[in-house]
């Protein structure tokens, strides 16, 4: 069956488990969707196919001897070119590391394929993971499979990429400041950025992270389903003793009110009409579903929270990064970091711990929100997606682009999970256009965006796989 590319994750594991169809099979259909589309999109940036096909048989194996093959069993997904795989260079987009060698997987990979998962391929990903435009040096630039004068988003724009034209049924990214969301939103798919700790972390071909990073950076699952990124982050969610920021939080929690709020300009964005539009119709399906949909003015900081996020992320080892950028010559990264000069001043020890202060007020502010509205609806951005490379186009397109952006990057700072949903498309300046929505909720509530972006989803038209044009 050469279309089983086309299958969602759910239903393409149910099928290798009943034995209906074989993980070799599967695999096999993935890399030739891969080796059709790929060209035209650069997503994938490495993948070694007698490796796919050696975990494939793996799982085949262990169905024969009568072995349970994990909840993914036999699934191709993409990862990161920013988390370890044994064998492979974790290069995050950059030449420096094109040699850097990891020696085991990360747990990311290690708990994909502890689910059954086939590691298809590694996706493309902005030189040190910094815009939200996916292109570098070593690995050259990503398209967006739906519309080619689009950003696909980053900095998982490979995973996004990948997804959205039928390269494996689930990818992997991760998330700072929008990089699974925005990608997401881009490309026209769903992706969902976990609360802190809900995804264990670790890269031991790399020196440890900086604490700024430790504290907000999350991986997560990007997909053509909601059920399929629950699926997903039921794996990646597995435990492991690498991790010490890992939380054994239930991945379903209590029963909460069916009440949302909408908030349309969250600290004064400047939201454009499509997007607007967007929401407008998610709170909508939400009503018709039996939720109360209240339209709130304001919600607790965003844009402090924002601007903060980039503080704490940046300046811990900014000079450090900049130097590394400069050795590297990648234009792209140079300019992120030069427009984020003033935020990612050097800080001494009073003014980052003012900031982990003013963090635990600002989540106390949020959480005591989400107790009266467990599940807020905001923009994912303020416009539709960008223009490719719109951010090299001097420093007024720079400050439209972060400017935009200031949803996505708060977030984080409080640890919050947050659901990218696809709501179909749009018309932009560059034609045709995705467009969705940013479903938030609490920490460790990823079920409750999960469930309200399945009512989103369901009143609406599914996520179609794209044919990208050849090049």
């Amino acid at each position: 069956m050469s279309d089983l590319w086309r299958l969602s994750a759910v239903e393409l594991a149910a099928r290798i488990r009943k034995r209906e169809v074989s993980a070799r099979e599967a695999a096999q259909s993935a890399l030739e969707r891969l080796d059709a589309v790929n060209p035209a999109i650069n997503a994938v940036v490495d993948h070694r196919p007698e490796t796919v096909l050696a975990q494939a048989a793996e799982v085949d194996a262990a169905l024969a001897r009568g072995e349970e093959a994990g909840p993914l069993a036999g699934v191709p997904v993409t990862v990161k070119v920013n988390v370890d795989q044994a064998g492979f260079a974790t290069t995050n987009g950059v030449g420096l590391q094109k040699d850097l060698i990891a020696a085991e997987n990360s747990p990311v990979v290690d708990n994909l394929r502890r689910a059954g998962a086939v590691i298809l391929g590694r996706t493309n990903t902005p030189a040190f993971s910094l815009r939200w435009f996916t292109g570098n040096l070593l690995h050259g630039d990503t398209l967006n499979p739906r519309n080619p004068a689009l950003t696909p988003g980053g900095s998982s724009g490979g995973a996004a990429s990948a997804v959205a034209a039928g390269i494996g049924h689930l990818a992997h990214g991760t998330d700072i400041a929008g990089s699974i969301r925005y990608p997401a939103y881009a490309c026209g798919v769903h992706g969902l950025r976990p609360s802190l700790g809900r995804v264990a972390a670790y890269n031991a071909a790399l020196p440890e992270r900086a604490i700024g990073a430790q504290l907000t950076a999350v991986s997560g699952p990007l997909g053509r389903s909601i059920a399929d990124l629950r699926l997903g982050l039921a794996a990646l969610a597995a435990p492991d003793p690498r991790d010490p920021w890992w939380v054994p939080a239930p991945l379903t929690g209590p029963d909460a009110p069916r009440r949302a709020a909408l908030c349309l300009n969250p600290d004064g964005m400047e939201t454009e009409p499509a997007v607007v539009k967007a929401l407008q119709e998610a709170a909508r399906r939400l009503s018709e579903a039996g939720w109360t949909v209240d339209t709130l003015d304001a919600v607790p900081p965003m844009q402090e929270a924002a601007d903060l996020q980039i503080r704490m992320w940046l300046a811990d080892g900014y000079d450090a990064l900049v130097a590394a950028a400069e050795k590297e010559g990648d234009r792209g990264a140079l300019v992120a970091l030069a427009g984020q000069r003033g935020n990612a001043a050097a800080i001494d020890l009073a003014g980052f711990s003012a900031v982990l202060t003013r963090r635990a007020t600002l989540t106390r502010l949020w959480e005591r929100f989400f107790a009266e509205y467990p599940v807020l609806l905001l923009p994912v951005s303020a416009e539709l997606p960008f223009p490719d490379k719109l951010d090299l186009q001097g420093d007024e397109a720079y400050a439209r682009v972060w400017r935009a952006q200031m949803t996505q990057i708060g977030v984080p700072f409080m640890g919050l999970p947050g659901l990218s949903v696809a709501m179909g498309s749009a018309m932009s300046g560059a034609g045709p256009s995705p467009v969705g929505v940013q479903v938030v909720a609490g920490r460790y509530r990823e079920d409750l965006c999960l469930a309200v972006g399945e009512i989103i989803e369901a009143a609406g038209e599914a996520v179609g796989i794209a044919e990208p044009a050849a090049r």
